[in-house]
């Protein structure tokens, strides 16, 4: 050690330039490197095939720029933040130096040394508060562009899932597979949340930066033990033990400690994954269940079904706590390894550097920043065993979303009847053979034509078919062939159910849906008068659940103004009008007639009073039989 005057660590006034010098230099080969390592992830892992299938068009599609525009941007932030780190260890030492020469100066009597001490000292401190700044503003424009990265991508993902999710009936036809996977609403909302922060298996905070993020923070964990592994090889001294002498001492010895404690660490923590991927599993059939309680809440009251949802929800809580309990014992061994390492190395840079110390070989300051180097070095190191259970989250994550999409696809491979628009108007069933999952005959070979305005009843006994018929016109059923020529096309044609669905909203958007926003207050109100809604007509701005606000049958008079607001070419009524009186139900039907005269009108009812409206009755009579005959009742 010198005991003369104080001499900073490095020279200061030529580090912004080196520093700079450093950045580009590291961002230059980082960046490449980056990528081949995340084309190899992507080719060579099933995870990382799995993150492309569910991704892949963000980084390759029009927006694709301005994503690795900012992925290099937060690269360049990350490499910054090492830099910085290392600067700031070099500014330890040059306070610690400086007090410690300031103080053999005082004790030897040498003001001139002492005097640079102090100098070094204030110094010293003023570097401090240069990169005090610039660290806290690199942090904030780190958290800031971040978050709008995540953001982006969660939009873009979000629209993309439910896009696929929605298109070709994906979501109505996954019931059909033999498999299907469960909550696909808790994947669209919670696990595109989770893959996209990319911290592990915890949601977006407004807190996380890049260094957060288990891929920043793996970039930045192998800059940190490049750049303080040049500062530990250099003051790391050789040890001695039982003859045998160990150069650079400290240097390997956190090196081999740590790759030795990942090792180990990762056959400890290897079952979380699937632990993580089961806790979400269960969680999300626990919050199914009481979803489900809380909807049918009227129907278990009447019932008085109380303890047999007691039961359910108690054995799906149960579930829940097995797989936490076996997640809790794998959590605790890993962890309880992880801090065993983490506490057992602690003490070791300075009992190392201690001796030299004493020898005046190097100084306090240069004990400090090997200390600061070597727990840097072995945080770094750490990192990927210590995130190995965030990676266990994040894993279950990409699996659950990979499995939508992959059950989306399979939910497209039904077949489906061939729909087009037919050029006069009429309603052509050309064919159509409907079958149950099973492979029985519902509808064999039913051939029916339609012209502009007619009515046709379609009867038969309770499970027969009569509503998967109307499933198959319309395109959902899955296990239908044939042809379906509509009037205009699929667009033209309205299918009302017998429960209508009321969008949360308010009653403008429940009126008109699903044409929300192309349809005038006036007319709204003048088909809510129609249907004998006259209450209804000044509350269009009102927002509710108007599924729990308005009666069935206030929703079925919903359902017929929808159908005047609309002006459909062919409308097809299953029980629509089964909660409504027979006066109402007849009110509907000739408004229906006077208001179209051309709309083609399909029902479906078990009620004889339905016949007046119908001209034709299409009888289902089982096994795929059918009969097509005229109603002589009709009005």
């Amino acid at each position: 050690m010198n005991t003369g005057t104080f001499r900073s660590s490095i020279d200061w006034s030529h580090e912004l330039l080196n520093s700079a010098v450093w950045v580009l230099v590291a961002f230059a080969i980082a960046a490449p490197c980056l990528l081949v390592v995340l084309v190899l992830i992507g080719r060579t892992t099933e995870w990382g095939r799995q993150f492309w299938r569910i991704t892949g068009p963000y980084f390759t599609g029009r927006q694709s720029l301005l994503v690795w525009t900012m992925l290099a941007l937060l690269l360049l932030s990350t490499i910054i933040a090492v830099r910085i780190t290392v600067l700031i260890s070099y500014y330890t030492n040059d306070v610690f130096t400086s007090l410690q020469v300031a103080l053999q100066g005082i004790a030897a009597g040498k003001s001139d040394v002492a005097d640079s001490g102090v100098h070094g000292f204030w110094v010293s401190i003023g570097i401090f508060l240069i990169l005090a700044v610039v660290h806290v503003v690199l942090n904030l424009a780190d958290m800031y562009l971040m978050q709008r990265f995540i953001m982006r991508w969660r939009i873009w993902l979000s629209d993309r899932l439910i896009d696929d999710w929605l298109g070709d009936f994906a979501y109505y036809r996954r019931q059909f597979l033999r498999r299907p996977n469960d909550n696909p609403d808790q994947r669209i909302q919670q696990d595109i949340d989770i893959f996209t922060t990319g911290v592990g298996g915890q949601t977006n905070n407004p807190a996380y930066g890049s260094g957060n993020t288990l891929l920043f923070g793996a970039v930045g964990a192998v800059l940190s033990v490049i750049a303080f592994g040049a500062i530990l090889w250099h003051l790391s001294g050789s040890l001695t033990l039982a003859g045998f002498t160990l150069p650079r001492a400290l240097f390997w010895i956190v090196i081999g400690y740590v790759l030795a404690a990942t090792v180990i660490a990762f056959v400890i923590g290897r079952p979380l994954i699937r632990l993580s991927f089961l806790n979400e599993l269960r969680n999300a059939g626990f919050r199914y269940a009481l979803v489900r309680v809380r909807d049918a809440s009227a129907a278990i009251g009447l019932y008085r079904g109380e303890n047999v949802e007691r039961r359910l929800l108690g054995g799906r809580l149960a579930e829940v706590m097995a797989n936490y309990g076996n997640w809790l014992n794998r959590m605790v061994r890993f962890t309880g390894w992880n801090l065993t390492v983490s506490q057992a190395i602690n003490p070791l840079p300075y009992v190392v550097q201690a001796p030299r110390l004493f020898a005046r070989q190097i100084s306090f300051g240069d004990v400090i920043q090997s200390a600061t180097a070597f727990v840097t070095i072995h945080n770094a190191l750490s990192f990927f065993r210590e995130a190995y259970d965030e990676f266990a989250g994040y894993r279950a994550a990409v699996i659950r979303l990979d499995g939508l999409i992959e059950e989306n696809a399979r939910a497209r491979t039904f077949s489906q009847v061939t729909t087009a628009g037919s050029a006069d108007g009429e309603l052509d069933v050309e064919g159509v053979e409907v079958n149950t999952p099973d492979g029985a005959n519902l509808v064999r070979t039913l051939d029916l034509r339609l012209q502009p305005g007619d009515t046709l009843l379609v009867s038969g006994p309770s499970g027969v078919g009569k509503t998967v018929l109307l499933q198959s016109l319309a395109g959902l059923w899955p296990f239908v062939s044939g042809r379906v020529q509509l009037p205009a096309g699929r667009q033209a044609a309205m299918f009302v159910p017998q429960l209508p669905y009321l969008p949360l909203g308010d009653l403008r958007a429940v009126a008109s849906y699903p044409n929300e926003g192309t349809i005038g207050d006036r007319e709204i109100q003048q088909a809510l008068v129609k249907v004998a809604l006259p209450h209804l007509a000044i509350r269009l701005n009102e927002v509710g659940d108007w599924g729990k606000v308005l009666s069935v049958g206030e929703q079925q008079r919903i359902a017929f103004a929808r159908i005047l607001l609309t002006q459909p070419r062919a409308v097809f009524l299953d029980e629509s009008t089964s909660a409504l009186d027979e006066g109402l139900e007849l009110t509907l039907y000739e408004l229906i007639r006077a208001e179209l005269p051309e709309t083609i009108v399909v029902s479906v009812s078990h009620r004889a009073t339905v016949e007046q409206f119908h001209a034709r009755q299409l009888e289902l009579v089982g096994a795929g039989e059918w009969r097509l005959e005229p109603l002589t009742t009709r009005s």
